[in-house]
């Protein structure tokens, strides 16, 4: 007899289904998991062995023989538990087997029979949904799978014995609820930023438009503070949104009790991260931050610190919005479309430009930490300002009139703007100006003849690329956007080219 029980693997964020099919044989004890387990799965062996005797079970003396099909698909994780369990019991006559045909199951197990949490719930839920299945999972997970959709039937368990005794009709386990993780601590706001309203004015646009934005500027000027209140005025994820961002989470294992939150991810990483650590990798090809980042914000602080190769490794992910991990014997792919706000000093000492201060090292102390940035990311970037030094006038003046909640409403209203125009257009997928094809932003955002002459003129003078020629006209139409504007004009162009230009130092010294 040979029991199956369905379960998945993980590439990226798919979940790929998986027989588990267990057979149990005449001949010498012996338990063999065959179908390119890893370690983890092979370790699984003991961890059942454990939990049904802590079940009050025993594996029974002859051989068993449990197969993970298809055969030459890598199989990964400690999720591979609880099915090899439940078709143990199946095949024992321990669980009725015909009643485990429409689930999905995964979940690892404990020494003492508990069903511990696992990563990739979510997804997993998501599979089943497909796969027309229900889902058994752990019970610390339950309220993470019961996003994927209300129909979806879940039977979670804390223990194996609990799980028995479902299936068999003698306690019912109660159907789990979707939870919401209560975002109890206030984001930052841009009332406490005193001064700075050239850098306040580029993060509102970054916001409403989903550009990339860099600042430059001496220590304390207030870079990263500027940074940490984009989260406050950006607009929360929409459903899609959610769920994308959720599944990545859940692979990763970031989904704290399985609850969900709307805010927009923002990821901070050091300059230290490696290139496995930024765009992804490792021994299991996981998400890396520019992943975890997805439909949010990734932050670089004393960006030309980072190794350059790990910044150059951004640069595909930035047009494409994705990132392939190539492996061996795999290819995982996971989303990654991003907002990248970077924050830098001018030189390695940090003063360059500030009146009053002369480097030892001329000119070429500032060319030299600016050349560790590369022309093409720095092409990358729509947004490029200069952050001033805060003075103590600055400081002592009363706290400004208006903040996070004010600008938020104006993004708002751009943002809502742009996704009734991709929409209209057929773009369901295209919420931003940032994200529109250069083919259709060359139509939304087509100057009127004054505009036109300045933008011809200033692409020549500053040498713009033809990636550069296109984000300036998303930035222009961003602009747009915050004035109500259904037109692109000249002065919409002459501001966005004002933000292009600052940087034009730094791709020289490149």
């Amino acid at each position: 007899m040979v029991a199956r029980v369905t379960t998945v693997a993980f590439q990226g964020i798919e979940a790929v289904p998986v027989d588990v099919q267990v057979q149990i044989t005449a001949g010498n004890p012996n338990f063999t998991i065959v179908g390119l387990p890893d370690k983890t799965v092979g370790e699984s062996r003991e961890r059942i062995r454990a939990a049904l005797y802590a079940s009050g079970l025993a594996l029974p003396q002859r051989r068993i023989t449990v197969n993970l099909a298809p055969a030459d698909l890598p199989k990964e994780g400690s999720h591979y538990d609880l099915p090899i369990a439940l078709g143990v019991l199946a095949v024992i006559g321990a669980l009725p087997g015909d009643q485990l045909d429409g689930f999905v199951a995964l979940g690892e197990l404990s020494l003492d029979g508990t069903i511990a949490p696992v990563s990739g719930v979510l997804p997993a839920a998501v599979g089943a949904c497909a796969l027309g299945k229900g889902l058994i999972c752990p019970a610390d997970s339950g309220s993470e799978a019961a996003w994927a959709s209300p129909e979806l039937d879940i039977v979670v368990g804390r223990s194996l014995v609990q799980l028995a005794n479902h299936f068999k009709g003698t306690q019912v386990v109660a159907r789990p609820e979707p939870r919401i993780r209560e975002n109890g601590v206030a984001l930052p706001d841009l009332r406490d930023v005193k001064g700075q309203e050239t850098a306040k004015r580029a993060l509102e646009i970054a916001a409403a438009g989903g550009h990339n934005l860099l600042m430059c500027g001496p220590p304390g000027s207030g870079k990263s503070m500027l940074a940490s209140r984009l989260p406050s005025i950006l607009p929360p994820l929409g459903p899609r949104e959610l769920l994308e961002v959720s599944m990545i989470q859940s692979i990763a294992g970031e989904l704290a009790d399985g609850r969900l939150t709307d805010r927009r991810p923002f990821r901070a990483p050091h300059h230290s991260a490696s290139m496995a650590a930024l765009v992804g990798g490792g021994l299991r090809a996981r998400p890396g931050e520019i992943s975890l980042a997805h439909n949010g914000v990734l932050f670089l602080d004393e960006l030309p610190e980072f190794n350059p190769q790990v910044l150059d490794s951004l640069r595909q992910p930035l047009e494409t919005g994705s990132v392939m991990i190539a492996r061996a014997n795999h290819r995982v792919s996971y989303p990654a479309r991003i907002q990248l706000v970077a924050a830098m000093n001018p030189c390695r000492c940090g003063l360059a430009g500030t009146p009053g201060h002369s480097c030892r090292r001329g000119d070429r102390c500032a060319a030299d930490y600016q050349a560790r940035l590369s022309g093409p990311l720095l092409d990358r970037i729509d947004l490029r300002v200069e952050v001033g030094a805060v003075t103590a006038a600055d400081l002592i003046l009363p706290a400004p009139a208006e903040g996070s909640a004010e600008v938020a409403a104006r993004v708002a209203v751009a943002r809502n703007r742009q996704a009734e125009r991709y929409r209209a257009l057929g773009l369901d997928g295209i919420r931003t100006n940032a994200e529109a094809p250069a083919a259709v932003i060359e139509t939304v955002a087509a100057p009127d003849k004054a505009g036109a002459r300045l933008l011809g003129d200033a692409a020549e003078a500053l040498r713009l690329s033809a990636r550069g020629y296109h984000r300036v006209l998303k930035v222009a139409r961003t602009l747009a956007d915050l004035d109500g504007d259904d037109h692109v004009g000249r002065v919409h162009l002459a501001e966005a080219l004002g933000y292009r230009s600052v940087g034009e130092g730094f791709s020289a010294a490149a």
